[in-house]
This record gives structure tokens, sequence and C-alpha cells, in this order.
């Protein structure tokens, strides 16, 4: 089975190596760089084994994209703490969606309008497009990319078709079929950025319910989410031009 490796980073300016990726399944790292070939240097090398390559990498690369412990605790808040990210962050709050459905959405007055085929009668002063006008007539951004399969689940329909109240209070929702985020390597973790300083890393159990976050504040964990940030939200498409796209 092939590994499920993760671009951590790389210290060239044009895309080519040295470059580090991290196995989320082991947490091995894999540094790719130029070999070393020289017969005197790799004489001086101790316990080279057979099949082992040495490379040269520049030490910076390791310390701006290496792990820094071997493990990590990680810094879990319930969902009111959650809650208030999102009236006190200070610039951006951007979020990448990769679920195929939500169980509190099922379970929704307007879910079962959506299902039933007749009009969705949206609640414009929900909390959260409260909110989000709020937050957006401050000048602030709430931005968000959602990926789709295809055909799309019930569940990302009924969010494409909600993606106009909540555009309409002033969030920038786009999406992005899901072979695009896979051939970007996106990962298949849904997570808020705030501020480009702090991650939210959502955990949902097996019926697709919310449980917690984790926060993620480390700079080097943080640089590579926003990373995957700013890949999805250069190819993915508006919400509504996404949705005609679907019916021709």
């Amino acid at each position: 089975m092939a590994r499920r490796l993760r671009f951590n980073g790389t210290g060239s300016h044009n895309g080519a190596c040295p470059t580090v990726h991290e196995d989320l399944d082991s947490g091995e790292i894999v540094i790719q760089g130029t070999p070393l070939t020289d017969p005197e240097d790799i004489a001086q090398l101790q316990h080279l084994g057979e099949g082992e390559v040495p490379i040269v990498v520049p030490r910076e690369l390791l310390v701006d994209f290496g792990p820094k412990d071997v493990t990590r605790t990680p810094r879990i808040i319930d969902l009111d703490a959650f809650g208030d990210l999102f009236h006190n962050f200070d610039h951006t709050a951007w979020r990448l969606e990769t679920r195929r459905r939500f169980s509190s959405d099922e379970a929704s007055s307007t879910y079962a309008q959506f299902i039933a085929g007749g009009p969705v009668q949206w609640d414009h002063g929900h909390p959260w497009a409260t909110n989000v006008r709020a937050q957006t007539e401050q000048g602030k951004r709430i931005e968000r990319v959602r990926i789709v399969d295809s055909p799309p689940t019930i569940g990302q329909l009924y969010l494409l078709e909600g993606a106009k109240r909540n555009c309409a209070a002033g969030e920038d929702i786009r999406n992005l079929w899901r072979a695009d985020a896979d051939r970007l390597r996106l990962p298949a973790e849904d997570f808020w950025v705030f501020d480009s300083r702090l991650v939210a890393l959502l955990n949902f159990d097996d019926d697709d319910n919310l449980l917690n976050v984790e926060v993620i504040t480390e700079p080097v964990e943080v640089n590579r989410y926003l990373q995957v940030r700013d890949a999805a939200w250069h190819y993915a498409v508006r919400y509504d031009t996404f949705a005609t796209g679907l019916t021709t």
C-alpha cells in the first residue's frame, strides 16, 4: 500500500528540491535533495547501510519544516470555546470542508425541506448569519472551500443550496471537485484557519457528529495548513458558478 505523504515544505523558490514530506501514518520523515556522491565524502559517513542514499539539504530546511517534537500533545477545546473564535478573530477566518455529510444538517428543518423538493425557508436571522454580517461589516473576511464528490452527495447539494444564505450575509464560499483536491494533495481534514496564525482542526465521530476541536498554533504546523489554503482557494470556483455547472 502506498504511503500517505504530506508535503511539509521546501527550501526552494522554484518548486524543485530540497523538500520535506511526512508519512501521515508512521510519522516518518522523507527528505528529498541532492545525493552525496563524492567517494571521499561517502567514506566519512558512519553506518551507511546497503541501499541507503545520503543526500544534502540546507540546515534551514530542517529548521523550518522538520518536526520539532517526537510527539505533540493535542490541545483540545470544547464547542463553546470554538464558537468564541468566530467572534474574536481580527482579520480572516478560512475553512476547508471535506466531509460528505454532517449529522447536524440532517437534523434541521431546512434539510427536510430540501429533501422534500420544496423551497427552503432559510433563516437569515440565524446566529451564524448574524455574526457573519457583524464581522464582515468590520472589514473582516470569512471564506471557505467545500470539496464536492462526483456525483455530489445529498449533503453536499444541501450545502450548495445553503451557500445562498451564507454568502448573502457576507461569506465567500467556493467549491472544488474532490478529484481536483486529490490531485492537489489536499488533506482529508476539516479545519478553520484564523488570522493565518491559529488552526482549528475539527474532530468528528463515526456518525459525522462534531465532537471537539484541536487548536494548533505551532508556526511550522500552521504553515502547512496555509499552503493548503492557498492551493485550494486558487483552484476553487464560486458556489453559484459551480452550481450552474452542475445543471449544464
